[in-house]
């Protein structure tokens, strides 16, 4: 399959996702503050691997993907009906802990005194 192909359909799944994730009733999902971190997709579509982070830590996306991972049989059939796939990959959820990583950068950066001419004040 084209790799352009593969890109659109791994966006497309990306955004069904994200709406699907939503409408989910499972408290593990509902809690956590979730983010798809990143869609991969295999060559031939039988398989997709979805990495979720959570704003609250890796502990709570462990258990939003216990969540998702009980309702996948609900988030196939979603799928195939909103993007018309004749197969629809097997969905595999894995936590990352991505958010909070960007978040721990962030306060580093932002703890640090840089001057705004961009020199070194030592350097008198």
């Amino acid at each position: 399959m084209s790799g352009h192909r593969i890109e659109r359909t791994t966006e497309d799944i990306k955004r069904e996702l994200t709406a699907i994730f939503r409408e989910l009733k499972d408290p593990r999902v509902t809690q956590a503050f979730l983010s798809i971190v990143r869609v991969e997709v295999t060559n031939d579509l039988s398989y997709c691997t979805v990495k979720v982070s959570a704003m609250e830590g890796l502990e709570s996306a462990k258990q939003a993907v216990k969540g998702l991972k009980n309702a996948s049989g609900f988030i196939r059939r979603e799928l195939g009906r909103r993007l018309r796939l004749r197969h629809v990959p097997e969905l595999i959820f894995e936590p990352t802990d991505s958010i909070e990583y960007s978040a721990n950068i962030s306060r580093i950066l932002g703890s640090l005194d840089i001057s705004e001419s961009g020199e070194d004040d030592d350097r008198s």
